[in-house]
């Protein structure tokens, strides 16, 4: 049977060694926290993986999507929606058509390197 290693110290542990700056330095501001919990939310949907994995390498339109995710235009939207949201597509209009790409070099980083470290596991 497998010894369970418990969450918590022992009544003798007095912490590490931190100063009062390192301790601050320990902490994230509340609003950054907010922001990146909301970020990988974002990525805890599987339709909105899948529709950030289209959109690495290229830019697609709404079509586009529909037709890579095999989805109503109405859910792809609402998505794409979300996803702009949090600033991880952005969109361009070319006449009537609208046209998705990542945010950013930031956001498609992000994503292969947890895509890396999942497929590493698998």
């Amino acid at each position: 049977m497998e010894k369970m290693i418990e969450d918590q110290c022992d009544d003798s542990c007095l912490g590490t060694d931190l100063h009062d700056d390192s301790m601050v330095n320990a902490r994230v501001e509340e609003k950054t926290a907010i922001d990146l919990a909301e970020l990988f939310k974002a990525l805890g949907d599987p339709t909105r993986v899948k529709m950030i994995y289209a959109l690495l390498d290229r830019e697609l339109c709404v079509h586009d999507l529909c037709q890579v995710l095999e989805m109503a235009q109405s859910a792809v939207s609402h998505q794409l929606r979300y996803l702009r949201n949090v600033r991880i597509v952005k969109r361009r209009k070319a006449g009537k058509t609208v046209y998705y790409s990542l945010d950013d070099d930031h956001v498609k980083e992000i994503f292969i390197q947890t895509l890396q470290h999942v497929q590493h596991y698998s």
